[in-house]
């Protein structure tokens, strides 16, 4: 098995690992009720998706 000549240097591993940031996920708002949801997904809080009702959730 192969292995390195010499090591990698402090600026050549710190470039490679630049595309290694995490980012936050987009959110956005529903149009029904206002609550915070993932864009494509089905509303947390009243169950609906692109404006029609998929779900019935409990009312507490």
């Amino acid at each position: 098995m192969a292995l390195p000549k010499r090591r990698h240097s402090h600026s050549r591993t710190r470039t490679r690992r630049a595309h290694d940031a995490l980012t936050a996920p987009g959110v956005s708002k529903c149009a029904e009720c206002g609550e915070p949801k993932l864009p494509h997904r089905l509303c947390p809080g009243c169950g609906s998706y692109k404006g029609r009702s998929v779900i019935k959730l409990d009312e507490e």
